[in-house]
């Protein structure tokens, strides 16, 4: 019996495009974004090329909750500002060969990063 996988774009608030930008990482389907998670999949999708976009971001993490994208408000919003901006980190990190450009995506990688740069 074949296996049925969702395409990435039956999750609530991704379309045709977030579709083709999770492909382009190797993402194929919505289950196995659901199983890298928001921070992980989004980090594959940008280090696939793509330019960062908060709101895209947070459309995709409410969507996977099955909310709306304009859900998100408040400090809700501010703590996934704070999630947005270190996978950016760690996409340049990638890019750039840093602590992350060994393939290393665990939370080790990302507190080896936060040492880096003196916040922890």
């Amino acid at each position: 019996m074949a296996v049925h996988l969702d395409p990435v774009s039956s999750i609530p608030n991704l379309g045709p495009a977030s579709q083709e930008g999770f492909a382009a990482a190797g993402i194929h389907s919505a289950q196995a974004l659901r199983a890298l998670g928001p921070d992980e999949a989004y980090l594959a999708y940008l280090c696939a090329g793509h330019r960062p976009h908060f709101i895209f971001y947070y459309a995709m993490v409410m969507g996977l909750q099955g909310r709306a994208w304009n859900d998100c408000k408040g400090a809700e919003k501010d703590g996934l500002r704070v999630r947005f901006d270190a996978i950016k980190a760690r996409a340049v990190a990638a890019q750039k060969g840093g602590a992350y450009g060994k393939g290393r995506t665990d939370s080790a990688a990302l507190e080896a990063f936060f040492n880096e740069i003196g916040l922890i």
